[in-house]
């Protein structure tokens, strides 16, 4: 019996604490299904979270599309992107010819944008109310966007000055991507559609200006050069610019591709020159506007 005994106590403890672990174990999982069952509500309130910032983010991207649609139709209203005259496409223009005796003359600005110039000369015209024609350089405008979103915004005509600014020789396919790739950035950037053109250095002869043609863009030249980008002394500059100017003009200088002070410094002057002898300033659309519209009207005279 002895034997007995002290063969069941021992299985007695066993029992006991068997028992006993079960309880442990029961009570650990219930302390465990709370936290369970809070995990997966953070899980359920983290997939909302996510699908109302994909919701967001949807109704900002439409947003903005509908932003930039909008300003693309406020560019075309200002009529930034509309296409100059047909007897213009694929032309060589130096200056309009005038009919009608309008003193009109078009400030241009070549190898922009760039920090601080561009930005003061356009403060220069928003001051004394008159608007110009940039030719952009693609690659500046990728680098400063937001200048070239100042250009139209505030009223300007902004034109194609290819996309490196490069003088050599090119095929048709470089003389595209320089031109296309240009136009194409001025439209996704400020929603301007351009067919303006003006050669790097004027040239018409090194395979873009023909590729610019075929494709019906307006070449501009200019009439008097300020010649800004030999860093003349201000009086010379300003000289340059006026002693070659008429009625039908188109005057070329700098807001950018180096140091442009002097252009800065010798704007105002040359904007008052002009008004004291009862110039009007416009941009290169409109003034192939007013020659369109004089040489249309001395066409019906004649029949």
């Amino acid at each position: 019996m002895e034997n007995n005994k002290s063969f069941l106590w021992p299985e007695g403890i066993l029992i006991a604490l068997l028992a006993l672990g079960g309880v442990f174990s029961l009570a650990f999982m219930m302390l465990l299904r709370p936290n369970a069952s809070e995990a997966q509500s953070r899980q359920n309130i983290d997939v909302k979270d996510v699908a109302a910032n994909v919701g967001t983010q949807q109704r900002i991207e439409k947003l903005k599309a509908a932003m930039f649609t909008s300003w693309q139709q406020e560019a075309q209203t200002k009529g930034l992107s509309y296409a100059v005259p047909s007897r213009f496409q694929g032309a060589i223009i130096e200056e309009a010819t005038l009919t009608q005796g309008e003193k009109v003359i078009a400030l241009t600005f070549d190898d922009g944008p760039w920090p601080d110039t561009t930005e003061q000369v356009l403060d220069i015209l928003k001051s004394n109310n008159i608007k110009g024609t940039f030719f952009v350089v693609g690659q500046n405008l990728k680098n400063y966007p937001e200048i070239g979103k100042k250009i139209v915004t505030e009223g300007h005509v902004i034109a194609n000055h290819t996309w490196h600014h490069w003088y050599h020789f090119f095929n048709q396919q470089a003389a595209a991507f320089e031109i296309d790739r240009t136009t194409d950035l001025i439209y996704q950037i400020t929603g301007a559609k351009t067919n303006l053109f003006r050669p790097p250095g004027g040239n018409l002869h090194n395979g873009l200006s023909a590729y610019a043609r075929g494709q019906k863009y307006a070449v501009i030249m200019w009439s008097a050069d300020s010649t800004d980008y030999k860093l003349p002394t201000v009086p010379k500059l300003i000289n340059n610019v006026i002693k070659d100017s008429k009625p039908g003009g188109i005057v070329l200088m700098h807001d950018g591709g180096g140091n442009r002070s002097r252009t800065v410094q010798a704007l105002p002057e040359i904007i008052s020159n002009f008004r004291k002898q009862g110039y009007r300033f416009v941009t290169i659309p409109e003034l192939l506007e007013i020659e369109d519209k004089g040489q249309k009207l001395l066409a019906n005279k004649k029949q």
